[in-house]
């Protein structure tokens, strides 16, 4: 029975130890602070964006864009009804000489 009184007084030596070990490193700290005046950082406003000057861009008829896009319309029509009027002629010619 000495054995166990001493076994458990040596074992709660040791927890106590441990324990006051484990919290040596521990600090607790409250803090009350009212701050007095909010200090703001008031940054210099951005420098203004550099002056650019160039040419208006030139506006080129293509693609039927531009003032004369009703005159390459009706020349691209034309052109295309000759090439049609020369393939039916082919056509006609052709068959001919095959009948």
């Amino acid at each position: 029975m000495n054995k166990k009184v001493l076994g458990a007084v040596v074992l709660g030596f040791a927890a106590l130890g441990v324990s006051t070990a484990a919290s040596a490193h521990v600090d607790v700290a409250v803090g009350l602070g009212i701050p007095v005046a909010p200090v703001y950082e008031v940054a210099p406003p951005p420098p203004p964006p550099p002056v650019v000057v160039a040419q208006a861009p030139v506006v080129v008829g293509y693609g039927g864009y531009g003032p004369d896009w009703r005159e390459r319309r009706e020349w691209r029509e034309r052109e295309w009804r000759r090439r049609e009027w020369r393939e039916h002629q082919w056509r006609e010619h052709h068959d001919r000489d095959w009948h």
